[in-house]
């Protein structure tokens, strides 16, 4: 009986290799120097698919794959249907911010009643937020480049994942808010976790071990 683990590819995938590791699973095959999507382990029953960070939860909940690491942000706009997660593995830890370009008076843009155009890809977040603050939002869905929004004019203010902020000032914009910290979350289909248990637990339960939480 196979097991599939879905990442992906960076910072999530580069900070769970330790975790798989303390489960006694090496990845075959650096992902960084080949164009394959799919790679074998030295476990012939398990195997590694790389995915859009975004696709992992879809992936787990639909059966494309067994387990998977997802962030929180991830998991928050996908909604989190048909999946069980057992642990946060407090792995790539960064934040959801707002970030306005220098010269927005952000302050006066949120007084109670007010309205603000929002460049994000979290929409999820990003409404729940504001709406809480009694501000509502025009939303612009983008997937990258997130930083240009503000500066082109197309928006207020942004709505993306912050890790040293670097990014943000080297564009001229400044973090305004700090919505949530995020940090990646282990991720079971939940079918499989009843099919596949004996092979399963013992992963799941190295996870936690490793992160100290058995």
């Amino acid at each position: 009986m196979s097991i599939t683990i879905a990442l992906s590819k960076g910072r999530i995938y580069e900070e769970t290799l330790p975790l798989l590791a303390a489960a006694g699973i090496t990845v075959a095959e650096d992902p960084e120097k080949s164009r394959k999507l799919i790679f074998p382990t030295n476990q012939p029953d398990v195997r590694v698919v790389l995915v859009r960070a975004s696709d992992v939860p879809v992936y787990v909940q639909y059966g494309g794959a067994d387990l998977g690491v997802s962030g929180l942000d991830s998991l928050i706009e996908h909604g989190g249907q048909g999946l069980y997660q057992p642990l946060d593995l407090q792995i790539a830890q960064c934040r959801v911010s707002v970030a306005v370009r220098a010269d927005f008076d952000y302050e006066a843009a949120v007084q109670q009643g007010g309205r603000l155009k929002i460049a994000t890809k979290y929409t999820t977040i990003a409404r729940e937020f504001f709406a809480q603050k009694g501000v509502h939002v025009d939303m612009v869905k983008l997937y990258g480049s997130m930083e240009l929004a503000p500066l082109t004019g197309m928006a207020d203010a942004i709505v993306d994942l912050v890790s040293t902020g670097s990014t943000l000032k080297a564009n001229n914009l400044v973090e305004v808010e700090r919505i949530m910290d995020i940090s990646s979350r282990l991720v079971v289909n939940q079918a499989a976790l009843k099919l596949k248990q004996q092979r399963l637990r013992p992963i799941i339960d190295a996870f936690a071990g490793a992160i100290g939480k058995d």
